[in-house]
């Protein structure tokens, strides 16, 4: 899946995009930090810990700093862990995004024949921007609709679109990703990047009911995407679930990238093209490793 160059000044891409869901950045700091002076705290003050845990809980003083040792060591642990976690998080919410995306659109080889293109789940337009920004490249007299699931997001990515410069390709629409307000056989291409599997979670995201959900957006995908169409979705966890049910749907050139981690999550990008003609027999699948 092909990767455009867009080097870019990731400051001027933080003002534009903002950070969402920072409290959990935040919270994964907050503790990061905690355990961090917790680990310090039994570094410098190793011995009267050992001494406090011998004289209140443990007789032995092998025991004892053992104890206090192995406490240490735990805490620790878990400051690097929250802290790596806390920086794939940062990382995956906004540069990776960006990244993701310039794939995404480098997946469609040729954006100047296409008129409608949906970015399914559009969030802050970071995606649905670079679909934009491609358009304007090749001259194109397309449009790509921003499916969004309030009216303030909405306008919020409109906003975007505008300080980006391409809001003359862009429009949002609220709805129901499982219900598409759409007419059948309407996009030349449809694209979306880490929203499907967030569909159905209220259920729980390894239920039954979930994945049901889940599936009913990829078939609302593929309805409205013409033949002869191509769909590139980026999403967490959930890759297989996709290739199977794009299979029984009967999708050719389905392809998989290597595995992406994202929120401390395996992500895939999985692109595919709607038959122009009715196939018979389950497509086969690609590893796209470029």
């Amino acid at each position: 899946m092909g990767k455009p160059s867009t080097k870019r000044d990731w400051s001027q891409i933080y003002v534009i995009y903002g950070m969402e869901q920072w409290q959990t950045l935040l919270f994964l700091l907050l503790h990061a930090v905690f355990f961090s002076s917790m680990s310090v705290i039994f570094l410098l003050y190793f011995d009267p810990i050992c001494a406090y845990i011998e004289a209140t809980l443990l007789s032995s003083a092998a025991w004892a700093r053992f104890a206090a040792g192995f406490a240490g060591c735990v805490t620790a642990l878990s400051a690097v862990c929250l802290f790596y976690a806390a920086g794939n998080f940062f990382y995956s919410a906004l540069p990776l995004h960006h990244d993701m995306a310039q794939r995404i659109v480098g997946a469609v080889s040729d954006w100047s024949t296409v008129k409608n293109a949906l970015d399914l789940g559009c969030g802050r337009g970071i995606l649905l921007n670079a679909v934009a920004t491609q358009l304007k490249k090749t001259g194109s007299s397309g449009r790509v609709v921003g499916l969004a699931q309030c009216k303030r997001t909405a306008l919020s990515t409109l906003r975007t679109a505008n300080m980006e410069g391409v809001q003359e390709y862009v429009t949002c629409r609220e709805g129901d990703a499982r219900r598409l307000p759409f007419p059948d056989n309407y996009f030349d291409v449809v694209v979306s990047a880490g929203f499907v599997h967030t569909v159905g979670r209220e259920h729980g995201h390894r239920t039954a009911e979930a994945a049901g959900e889940r599936m009913r957006v990829v078939g609302e995908l593929v309805r409205v995407l013409k033949p002869g169409g191509v769909g590139v979705v980026w999403d967490m966890g959930h890759a297989a679930e996709y290739v199977r049910r794009l299979q029984e749907l009967r999708m050719e050139d389905i392809r998989v990238s290597e595995r992406v981690t994202a929120f401390m999550m395996s992500s895939h990008i999985v692109s595919f093209a709607k038959p122009s003609e009715h196939v018979v027999g389950l497509g086969e699948v690609r590893l796209d490793w470029r």
